[in-house]
């Protein structure tokens, strides 16, 4: 499949992905939230890992808080993305009351502001875990995400500086799930995707 006809896809899917979410519930977002975070902090290689980067949530997202406070009651390093530009860094996150002084961004995400002086996560000794976020995932790893490749370009300097690849895991709705994915080479592959299993 030629480099146009990938992105083509992707765009077409995106929007449907989009619309497949916006057609949840905010009850089933949060029930299917519950469950997915739920399935995470039970995962050994969650519990072992020190330094998490965790993504603070948008509405149409797996909603995170509940990891948040996971990671601070258990005493481990909290990371998460600040947008800069074209670039993406991971910026530690010292508490839950950290979060709530967070300003708001364009797109009404949360976070530390350009002049707010915080460890980066790759120059203090890379990430044990990221919690990837993302708009379509295939239980194989798979990942679309919304295009702007922040986090294939993170996950790469990652590697190429602390030489060592974190665990990269995608949380997913039921409504995000697909068969399968259009990718091309620079779309990291995640090691877990946890998605909401109806019973």
């Amino acid at each position: 499949m030629a480099q146009v006809a990938i992105h083509e896809a992707k765009k077409a899917l995106r929007r449907e992905l989009k619309k497949r979410i916006a057609g949840m519930s905010d009850d089933v977002k949060l029930k299917e939230s519950a469950s997915i975070v739920n399935k995470l902090l039970g995962m050994e290689e969650y519990k072992s890992s020190k330094r998490i980067s965790v993504y603070l949530s948008m509405p149409s997202e797996v909603q995170t808080e509940g990891i948040l406070k996971d990671i601070f009651k258990t005493k481990r390093d909290c990371f998460i993305p600040r947008y800069i530009g074209p670039n993406m860094d991971m910026v530690k996150l010292n508490s839950m009351e950290d979060t709530m002084s967070l300003p708001v961004t364009a797109w009404n995400i949360k976070q530390p502001s350009e002049q707010d002086e915080r460890e980066e996560a790759i120059s203090t000794g890379g990430l044990d875990l990221i919690i990837v976020p993302g708009l379509g995932f295939t239980k194989g790893g798979l990942r679309l995400g919304r295009g702007k490749g922040y986090y294939d370009t993170y996950i790469m300097k990652c590697i190429e500086k602390c030489e060592k690849k974190p665990l990269l895991i995608g949380l997913a709705f039921s409504s995000q799930l697909c068969n399968e994915l259009p990718v091309t080479e620079r779309d990291m592959k995640l090691d877990h995707v946890i998605s909401f299993e109806p019973d």
